[in-house]
């Protein structure tokens, strides 16, 4: 069985109690248990990781790279959160272990302010999803299992 690798990125953790207008109220144990039904529907094991450090982020995707050459691996689904506007690391760390990855995001993240329309991750990602709520987690993974 291969693994689905979820990875959330910095305040995800807050999930549920910042901005409920922007994000919703489910928190990001919610999030997990949504992933976890959305996954075994799909016939993967999840691992679902949330780090407010972006030097974790880029450890844990060198660490998809080997699992995804070993064939142990589906792919990543990253909501990088802020770190999605500013993270070039983010982004040589996506193309350098090549694992197909899907770029999340539980807003709209268009119809925000202007800093958040560009992306240093698009570019490196099989797909981006947004606007979607917490349920863009389970149709990034349907869309995982599509790849």
């Amino acid at each position: 069985m291969k693994t689905a690798l979820i990875l959330n990125g910095p305040n995800l953790n807050l999930l549920g109690t910042r901005e409920p207008a922007v994000y919703g109220t489910h928190t990001l144990a919610d999030v997990q248990a949504l992933c976890e039904t959305a996954c075994a529907s799909h016939g993967f094991a999840l691992d679902f990781r949330q780090s407010n450090h972006e030097g974790e982020l880029v450890e844990w995707l060198h660490e998809a790279g080997r699992m995804h050459a070993a064939g142990q691996l589906a792919g990543v689904i990253l909501n990088a959160g802020a770190y999605t506007h500013t993270s070039v690391a983010l982004h040589d760390a996506i193309k350098g272990t090549g694992v197909p990855l899907i770029e999340l995001h539980i807003s709209n993240v268009h119809a925000r302010e202007p800093f958040r329309h560009h992306s240093f991750i698009s570019p490196a990602a099989k797909a981006v999803m947004a606007g979607f709520g917490v349920q863009g987690y389970a149709l990034a993974v349907a869309g995982l299992a599509g790849l």
